[in-house]
């Protein structure tokens, strides 16, 4: 399983500590994952994700995670949440 968050696409980046001489040490900066289950209101389901804290608190924001996946670009989300992205809008068009 890769460190990267399912929803933004964040993943480990690399820099350098730095210490109070300014020697340099390579090091891995990660994303903070965590596993959490989110509802969606369309599919009336749970989703299991891999996420980012901070996408958490942008599902969060923007009023759930079917809110979430609409206005979120494709390039950004993983293959699963693609799919369930799509899912998504043909539950959603499908009442109407």
């Amino acid at each position: 399983m890769t460190r990267r968050c399912e929803l933004t696409g964040k993943g480990p980046m690399s820099g350098q500590l730095r210490s109070h001489a300014e020697n340099k040490t390579k090091r891995t900066f990660r994303p903070n994952l965590v596993d959490v289950s989110l509802i969606s209101d369309a599919l009336q389901r749970r989703v299991r994700l891999r996420i980012s804290a901070n996408a958490l608190k942008s599902v969060e924001r923007s009023g759930g995670l079917d809110a979430f996946l609409i206005k979120a670009k494709d390039d950004l989300l993983s293959q699963r949440c693609q799919k369930l992205k799509r899912q998504v809008r043909k539950a959603q068009a499908e009442p109407a």
